[in-house]
């Protein structure tokens, strides 16, 4: 999947308080993992890279997401909100 990085930010950004806990939670991940897949850059403590591919451009470039399973669960988390 392509998504430009402020949009991915944009969703990121949007989440209710704790998302990022219950993300990593539900699919057994670190939490600077998910920060990570959203941007951060959390990459010397817990966190790993999560097959996120930057490339800069406009809109603050493309991300191309190689599993989509970080931003699915934002996703349902934003929809449960509604």
């Amino acid at each position: 999947m392509v998504i430009t990085f402020n949009e991915l930010r944009r969703i990121k950004d949007r989440l209710p308080s704790g998302s990022t806990c219950r993300i990593a939670h539900e699919l057994g991940l670190e939490e600077d993992t998910v920060r990570n897949y959203f941007g951060g850059s959390h990459f010397d403590a817990a966190g790993k890279s999560v097959g996120l591919h930057f490339e800069k451009g406009p809109d603050g470039g493309v991300v191309t997401l190689d599993d989509t399973a970080i931003l699915d669960a934002a996703m349902r988390i934003l929809n449960e909100a509604k």
